[in-house]
Parts: structure tokens; C-alpha cells; sequence
């Protein structure tokens, strides 16, 4: 079963709301604009519930199958990205250093065409619950969204969501059970000395040695304390000190980030990490203040929902276009809030040749809507199959 052919009737209104978006791109929780455009779209469509103002400006909307049945929650980000677009399309934002350069215009628009066909055929038992977040590329929206109790207040018994992915073959769908992205979380390091005279080094505790030292024990942790097989990315991302050719400088900064696929090293990298900063300080006789900052945790695949969801993009585009294998990669994704408290699935969708994410160039491939749609639709009705 391809793309279902009344979501590819939809195919020109979808382009058309897609680009409605891009041209009008908000960041973080400040998607006003784009929370008022989703909300009309889905009062046409004729959604049973609609829940405003989730984590400032999410939305949840309800569509009742039928009879009675668990709830299934679809989510798609709605966020952009502070770049200065360069794609010199007609459609292209509005908005000076303003861009979808994520694809999250896209993400949105599939929901909504999977929202559209759900609500028109209903051909499911219980409910599916549409989740529109807010500030997935920074300030982590889906956290909020979870903190605010969605998941409890409307039932969700299993969530997934896409991405999709440029340089991937369009309509291709990728994924893997188990670890998918990583963990990321930060580092803040300030190394306190004492100031002198570049000519009179004896006279001070020069930070900018300890930061070296510093840097090496802290990349030293992945080579010679994690396992050899241990999939961690380690980089120190910042080092600043001085202001000046002739002063020792009082103070020095290290930052950086970890990204894990374990559980497990997660932790053992935070615990490690205050006692390393902080012996490696003394033993120059400086002191060193951590501030260590933990971000989205691991993107973690349910295998058997990985599994369902997979057979369902198989029926979509054909069972040699869905690799369930890839490896993780180190990227992080919020939607792994939502991973944390229900089995679901995150999958990768092709969406053909062009620039890469995050790029001032990159712009959605409108021809990947109805196949996301698609696999929405044919998600839900699968999963809770009405009754014959």
C-alpha cells in the first residue's frame, strides 16, 4: 500500500500550507503565528478536541475513532532556526535571520495532512492525539510538553514522530530499535587563578596551563577510561583566557559537550567530571568552579514499536526502501522526553538530494508531505484497528 490516495488528493493544499510556513519561520516558544495558522487548519478539519497554549504555544488536538480504544500520540515540531535564509525561493521567510531550515515546516504540514484524513475517515478504535510542539531546536518543548502532564491529561498509550532528512533517497524510511540519537549535556568550567605580570609568572597562578592540562585529562576520559567500543563523543568547544600579551590572566574558561548513546556512561562521565576539574585545578594551586548542564536525554527506540512502525513504512514504500538498521548517531532530539515515558518509535523520511540541515540553503522537498501524511494515517489505523 503506497501513499494513500486521499492524502494525495491533499497534496497542493499541503504544499500550499508548507509554504505558508516557511515564509513566516518563529523560534523556540514564540511560535504564535505558527500555533494560529496549525489551530484554523485543524477547527476546518473538524477535531473533536483542541487543547491551546501547552508549554506557551503547543497544541494538542484530539480525533475520536470508532468506539472505545487506547490513544496514540503523533507528534511534529513546529519551530525554526535563527539563520538568514539563501534559497532565493519564492516562498522563502519573511523574516530576516529567521529560517526553516530544519524541516520543521514540513514535519507539521504531514501532520496536519495526516490530521485532515484521520478526521474525515475515522477508520479507527479510540482516539489519536496530535501533539504540535514548540522549541524543539532550542529550550526543549517536548520536556515542557511532558511536564505538563500531555501524555496523563489526554491518555497517550504510544507516541512517534519523523524527521525527514536530505541526501536520503525521497520516500526512503530509516530507523534502528533501542539507542537512536544521543544524549547531550554540557560543561562550564571556570578556572580561577591569580593575575600577574607575563615577566613575573612566579608572582601568580596562571589559569592557562591548568586549562590545557585541563583539556587533555577531559579528552583522556574517552581513550583511557570508556571502553574502546563505547560509542561517546567528547569536545571541548570553547577556551577562553586573557586579554592581553603582557598580563597572566586571573581566569580561564573551558566548555564543551558529551554526547552518549549509554545510560550508563552518562552517568559515569557526571560523576567523574568534579573530581577531574577539580584535582587538575589544585594540583597548579588554582581552583575551578563546574557547571555541568544536562540536555536531551538518549533517543531510545521501543524495539517493538520500532518494529510495527516499520512494517508500516514498508506497506508505504516498499520493503528494500526501509533500512531498520542504521546506527545511531550523535545528533540529539527532544522527542526523546516523550520516548522516556512511552514505548514509540522516531523515524528517518528521505526526502531526496539537496543542501543539509541547518544550512541557509536547505528547504523542504514538498514531494515528502504526502508520504509522511501517509505514514501517519496508516500508523493509526493499523495500531488501532477499527472494528469490522
Amino acid at each position: 500500500m503506497p501513499v494513500t490516495n486521499r492524502i494525495a488528493d491533499y497534496a497542493a493544499d499541503m504544499k500550499a500550507w508548507r509554504r505558508h510556513l516557511h515564509q513566516h519561520p518563529e523560534l523556540g516558544f514564540d511560535t504564535v503565528e505558527t500555533a494560529a495558522f496549525v489551530a484554523a487548519r485543524l477547527r476546518e478539519f473538524g477535531v473533536d478536541e483542541l487543547h491551546e497554549g501547552i508549554a506557551k504555544n503547543g497544541l494538542v488536538a484530539i480525533i475520536r475513532g470508532q468506539g472505545d480504544g487506547p490513544t496514540i500520540g503523533l507528534r511534529a515540531d513546529m519551530d525554526a532556526l535563527p539563520i538568514v535564509e539563501e534559497t532565493g525561493a519564492a516562498h522563502a521567510s519573511r523574516t530576516t535571520g529567521k529560517m526553516h531550515a530544519c524541516g520543521h515546516d514540513g514535519h507539521t504540514t504531514m501532520l496536519l495532512g495526516a490530521a485532515r484524513y484521520l478526521a474525515e475517515t475515522r477508520n479507527f478504535a479510540g482516539s489519536v492525539a496530535l501533539i504540535f510542539q514548540p522549541a524543539e531546536e532550542d529550550g526543549g518543548g517536548g520536556q515542557v510538553m511532558v511536564a505538563e502532564g500531555i501524555l496523563e491529561r489526554f491518555n497517550i498509550a504510544q507516541v512517534y514522530a519523523l524527521h525527514t532528512v536530505p541526501g536520503l533517497p525521497l520516500g526512503h524510511f530509516f530507523t534502528n530499535p533501542g539507542a537512536l540519537m544521543a544524549a547531550d549535556d554540557t560543561f562550564h568550567i571556570t578556572i580561577k587563578g591569580r593575575g600577574a605580570h607575563a615577566a613575573y609568572p612566579e608572582e601568580g597562578i596562571d589559569p592557562i596551563p591548568v586549562a590545557m592540562q585541563m583539556v587533555g585529562a577531559i579528552y583522556n576520559l574517552r581513550s583511557r577510561v570508556l571502553a574502546g567500543l563505547d560509542n561517546t563523543v567528547i569536545s571541548v568547544t570553547q577556551v577562553h583566557a586573557g586579554s592581553a600579551d603582557n598580563i597572566i590572566p586571573d581566569t580561564a574558561f573551558v566548555g564543551g559537550t558529551f554526547r552518549t548513546l549509554s545510560p550508563e556512561t552518562r552517568r559515569k562521565l557526571a560523576e567523574m567530571l568534579p573530581e577531574l576539574v577539580a584535582n587538575c585545578a589544585a594540583s597548579f594551586g588554582a581552583t575551578a568552579e563546574l557547571a555541568f548542564i544536562p540536555g536531551y536525554p538518549i533517543t531510545y527506540n521501543n524495539a517493538e514499536k520500532t518494529a510495527f512502525a516499520v512494517d508500516i513504512a514498508r506497506r508505504i514504500a516498499g520493503h528494500d526502501n526501509v533500512d531498520d538498521a542504521i546506527p545511531p548517531e550523535m545528533g540529539v532530539e527532544d522527542f526523546s522526553y516523550l520516548l522516556e515515558q512511552r514505548p514509540g518509535a522516531y523515524l528517518f523520511l528521505g526526502q531526496g538530494d539537496g543542501p543539509g540541515l541547518h544550512h541557509p540553503k536547505f528547504d523542504f522537498n514538498d514531494e515528502a508531505a504526502p508520504i509522511g501524511a501517509s505514514f501517519f494515517a496508516q500508523l493509526v489505523e493499523a495500531a488501532q484497528p477499527a472494528a469490522r
